[in-house]
């Protein structure tokens, strides 16, 4: 993990008081992972570490969002949208489970783990796009009733399948990465030439732990039973999303991918999303990215079931 934090001259957007408040954060993160290291220093200085990367993050929010409206960024409302999903849903929720946890090893890795992925996320997709680096991600800002609504459908369908009272942390997910997790991905398409793609990701544990109880035995592999298993998940994941939302009759499935991480973030970077949520289930946390294309014309092939990456 340390290698993952050393600052990387790609990450400089060509504004200095932003890229260096994006050094002193990596840089937080590589100390925070020394201290971890060292039995000695215990979880007081943990948690006081901790605590001093949460509030130099929130105050780079407000300086990076000050920037935006001092030169008219068109994508800012979008983007702090983004801050305040941080500031006020993915790090409490990270936070409490430190507090219950008692700052365990394995909270205080999530937290770093989950930091550094959204780190590095942020800053390449969105605060590149401040400066023109790269181009804004969002078709639109989808919030309002449409959001709202899909956000409610997909809490309940997690309730229905996992059992789960699920938390969302982000309404804005940008493909960070949060932990090990089994990526799907489902291509459907409609009568009227709309072609709509769903990523889902469900972190290692939650899968795990799903399975487990299906077969009523403790896993602890993701094995191909394990995979294929999870992504008959994502499918009815999908198609008690369709009945809640009175479109699974519209929608054919067109195929399904498992996805490497390595796809995924090459993905995630070229496509436009229309909605992109994180939820925190308590027992993992689960992605759902969706776009909506038009397209000229469909494969006839069946959806995929070989389990091969794509």
């Amino acid at each position: 993990m340390s290698k993952e934090a050393e600052w990387n001259n790609h990450f400089n957007i060509g504004v200095d008081s932003i890229d260096n408040a994006h050094r002193k954060l990596f840089s937080i993160v590589r100390k925070l992972i020394h201290l971890n290291k060292d039995e000695n220093n215990g979880q007081w200085a943990c948690a006081e570490g901790i605590k001093y990367f949460k509030n130099y993050a929130i105050d780079h929010f407000a300086d990076e969002e000050a920037y935006m409206q001092s030169i008219g960024y068109e994508g800012y409302e979008v983007h702090k949208r983004l801050h305040d999903d941080m500031r006020y849903k993915t790090l409490p929720a990270l936070e409490k489970d430190l507090t219950e946890s008692n700052y365990s090893q394995e909270s205080i890795h999530h937290f770093l783990g989950s930091c550094l992925g959204w780190l590095t996320a942020h800053i390449m997709i969105e605060d590149r796009a401040i400066t023109g680096r790269v181009p804004n991600k969002w078709k639109k800002d989808n919030a309002g009733a449409d959001r709202d609504a899909l956000k409610d459908a997909l809490s309940a369908t997690i309730r229905e399948i996992f059992r789960l009272q699920p938390q969302v942390v982000s309404e804005h997910y940008s493909g960070d990465d949060f932990g090990t997790s089994l990526i799907i991905r489902l291509t459907y398409h409609s009568k009227d030439r709309k072609r709509v793609k769903i990523y889902m990701l469900l972190e290692e544990s939650l899968v795990l732990r799903t399975v487990s109880a299906m077969l009523n035995i403790p896993l602890n592999k993701m094995d191909k039973l394990v995979m294929n298993a999870g992504r008959e998940l994502a499918l009815q994941i999908a198609e008690q999303l369709g009945m809640h939302c009175g479109l699974s009759s519209q929608y054919q499935l067109e195929s399904s991918h498992f996805m490497t991480a390595e796809q995924f973030r090459k993905t995630f970077y070229l496509e436009v999303f229309d909605y992109s949520l994180l939820f925190n289930t308590g027992c993992g946390y689960f992605a759902f990215s969706v776009t909506v294309s038009e397209s000229e014309k469909y494969p006839q092939a069946a959806a995929s079931s070989d389990g091969k990456t794509a």
